[in-house]
């Protein structure tokens, strides 16, 4: 009766599961295949040079959009979680609200900073410098995911440090360890899974975020983007369908491994 109960339970994730997940990628993984090339189409990242170079490109913004990401929302989340002071829970509230941003409205964003208008070209033209504008290339895409990767990242790691028992830190010091080595030795290592966790996250949504590159595509060939205008503008549909597929199974693989890594928290926190 409690497996029938249990089967019961998780019927609705099963059906949800086969309606929206499993038929779409068994149907794109077929159309993706239905081209010219066949089943050849998948090897294309290798095979054609400017497929390769867009995942090389895609591959790296994610890697140093998580590299920085993390670094920042560390330094961030362990000055709050070990403070408290007037005006915290406002500070922290303003830190996360870029969650409620679309990818479009922080494409819009960057562009008012770092566009042909923006606020960084006009200070720069004031001052007697260069027009500097960046909002319509790899750097502006960069600094946009980073804008919404930190609040995805800053809140999980916020709970890894809460989780941390002050005296641990405490005796490192007693002990005559310096900051850095109390971060390195005992902090860090504590907070292994969430800094897996929430890379895992803001890795993989920066592979495959649309919004914002759609926004500042002026300059900007991204893997998102090659799928896009493949589809729409090329109505090549298998060369599109087994990219995307491509993209699923290298999100999916980094997602995998940092579970194996990070064990049941990164579940969690995905």
């Amino acid at each position: 009766m409690l497996k029938r109960f249990d089967l019961l339970l998780c019927l609705p994730v099963l059906v949800f599961t086969l309606a929206f997940f499993l038929v779409p990628m068994a149907q794109l993984a077929i159309i993706g295949a239905s081209g010219e090339d066949g089943i050849a189409a998948y090897a294309s990242i290798i095979t054609n040079p400017r497929h390769g170079r867009v995942m090389v490109a895609t591959l790296l913004l994610s890697i140093a959009v998580t590299a920085a990401t993390l670094t920042i929302a560390t330094f961030v989340a362990l000055f709050l979680a070990r403070h408290r002071f007037p005006g915290r829970g406002a500070l922290i509230a303003m830190l996360t609200f870029p969650l409620a941003f679309p990818g479009v409205v922080i494409g819009f964003m960057v562009i008012l900073l770092a566009g042909r208008q923006g606020l960084i070209q006009q200070v720069s033209l004031m001052l007697g410098g260069d027009r500097i504008v960046f909002a319509y290339s790899l750097t502006g895409l960069f600094l946009g995911y980073l804008y919404f990767s930190i609040p995805r990242v800053l809140v999980t790691v916020m709970a890894g440090v809460e989780t941390i028992d002050p005296l641990l830190p405490e005796a490192a010091r007693s002990l005559g360890a310096k900051p850095w080595q109390v971060l390195r030795d005992v902090i860090l290592p504590a907070l292994k899974p969430s800094l897996v966790a929430s890379g895992a996250i803001a890795f993989a949504t920066s592979m495959g975020a649309f919004g914002t590159a759609f926004t500042l595509a002026t300059d900007i060939d991204v893997l998102p983007m090659l799928i896009y205008t493949e589809f729409t503008l090329r109505a090549n549909f298998a060369t599109a369908g087994a990219l995307a597929i491509t993209l699923g199974i290298v999100t999916w693989a980094v997602l995998l491994l940092a579970r194996s890594i990070g064990g049941a928290r990164v579940a969690a926190a995905g």
